[in-house]
């Protein structure tokens, strides 16, 4: 009986360990999945901004409404609260925009860019918008560019750690 519950503990360990290293190798998917996504809705708001002249609020309203899912709450959000005209200053909305951000992949950096991005919109001119637009996509780029690289190692080194470490332990354990 012992022994059975011995492999039984084991199997509980091993499947644990490697379902977080799965896990982990998903996030890490789905993270340069959001941060592709969030570049298509940053090039649609510069596209807005620029070709179609609409207002920042109105701009946020198209591109949020483009995208059903993701991150097109932060966009729908922020050009809700401009149109509620609660005294707030742009920063402030796109800050606590951000800051509801819930269920994302997203870290804590790329959350500080992205917030960082409202300091700069809204009130300058379309020139200075479309040079804040662009170098952000240019951040946006490099980090993509990053995951990209290492998208391969890290999710089998993720997927690999879960399930030698799952070993590891059991091993330890018995």
């Amino acid at each position: 009986m012992q022994i059975w519950m011995q492999a039984a503990g084991a199997v509980c360990i091993v499947s644990g360990a490697s379902g977080f290293g799965f896990w982990m190798a998903g996030e890490y998917r789905r993270r340069l999945e959001q941060l592709l996504q969030l570049r298509q809705m940053i090039y649609m708001l510069k596209g807005q901004i620029l070709y179609a002249n609409a207002p920042l609020s109105e701009a946020l309203e198209a591109v949020g409404k483009r995208f059903e899912k993701g991150l097109s709450g932060l966009f729908t959000g922020a050009a809700g609260k401009i149109e509620q005209q609660g005294g707030e200053t742009f920063c402030q909305i796109w800050e606590e925009e951000v800051g509801k951000i819930s269920g994302m992949a997203l870290t804590k950096q790329d959350r500080q860019y992205l917030a960082e991005l409202g300091k700069h919109l809204g009130y300058l001119d379309r020139d200075m918008q479309e040079r804040t637009l662009l170098l952000y996509l240019e951040q946006l780029d490099v980090q993509i560019q990053l995951l990209r690289e290492h998208r391969q190692e890290r999710c089998r080194l993720y997927s690999s750690l879960g399930i030698m470490s799952g070993l590891f332990l059991t091993i330890l354990l018995i």
